[in-house]
């Protein structure tokens, strides 16, 4: 992925107006199509106001309309400022530290996090080749058991095609009932499955998966190519950023952060810099 510094942000985008006039190109990249005149013309920037104004005949395009922008007061430089911090990292940002770095309120802060992550959703992966599959416990009480059976912890599943992308959902249980829809909607039969040994995962081989799954109840984490390291891994940097950035996470909202932990995985080769591909992802 190409380097994207700061240095590079500010020299790009210096203020507001420059801000709209991406959003603009980014909305309209053959030019801006008016209704009154029926047909693309010139629009010049209407001073104060965010937005553009057809040369021939006065009509009006707000560029922001659609967007997480829309009829927000806060302004788009610090909008876009929020979106660069966000994809600047691997383990998140606090609202905390953005309402120190940009004097917008907490709740401000808040409430930009929740409209970017909405946004970052994605569930069009169908994952093939070689596919790993585990559950996860999230939140909760800090003492008492751990794990499968965890008291008050939110569950969540997930799926990692090696050398691919990864997939998630919260679910209300981890039975065979609940975890086998998730399995047959994301990964193909014909992939290779691998789990660990337990229960849920027990009728995958009837099913028409090649199923192999590691014994971590005898402390078997590796047998050959047998493993579940990749979606451990990645549960293992979500856990962290959610513990150690956020602390604590409510159930209601936790998929928008699982879903910016995994935009930012599904992305993590390509070679636009993670910022535009947030930036990209804009209109509602």
């Amino acid at each position: 992925m190409n380097k994207y510094t700061l240095a590079d942000f500010e020299s790009e985008f210096p203020d507001d107006n420059v801000c709209l006039e991406w959003i603009l190109s980014h909305r309209y990249p053959n030019g801006v199509h008016c209704p009154i005149c029926d047909k693309v013309t010139k629009h010049h920037k209407v001073a104060k106001r965010p937005c553009y104004e057809c040369d021939n005949c006065g009509h009006q395009v707000y560029p922001t309309a659609g967007t997480i922008f829309h009829k927000s007061t806060t302004p788009l430089k610090v909008w876009f400022q929020v979106i660069y911090r966000m994809a600047s990292t691997r383990c998140g940002i606090s609202a905390k530290q953005i309402e120190r770095e940009t004097g917008v309120t907490y709740k401000t802060a808040w409430r930009m996090f929740k409209q970017v992550r909405i946004l970052l959703s994605e569930n069009f992966w169908y994952l093939t080749g070689e596919v790993e599959v585990d559950e996860t416990y999230i939140g909760g009480k800090r003492s008492g058991k751990r794990g499968r059976g965890a008291e008050g912890k939110t569950k969540v599943v997930g799926a990692v095609q090696r050398k691919g992308s990864v997939t998630t959902a919260i679910v209300p249980d981890v039975k065979r009932s609940t975890l086998t829809p998730f399995i047959e909607k994301n990964v193909s039969r014909k992939s290779i499955l691998y789990t660990d040994e337990f229960q849920s995962y027990d009728h995958l081989t009837k099913l028409g998966y090649n199923h192999f799954r590691i014994q971590h109840g005898i402390g078997q984490y590796v047998r050959g190519s047998i493993h579940t390291n990749n979606i451990e891994g990645f549960w293992s940097l979500m856990k962290r950023g959610i513990s150690g950035v956020y602390h604590a996470v409510s159930p209601k909202y936790l998929q928008y952060y699982i879903d910016e932990y995994a935009f930012r995985y599904n992305h993590r080769r390509d070679e636009i810099p993670m910022f535009k591909l947030f930036l990209n992802r804009i209109q509602a």
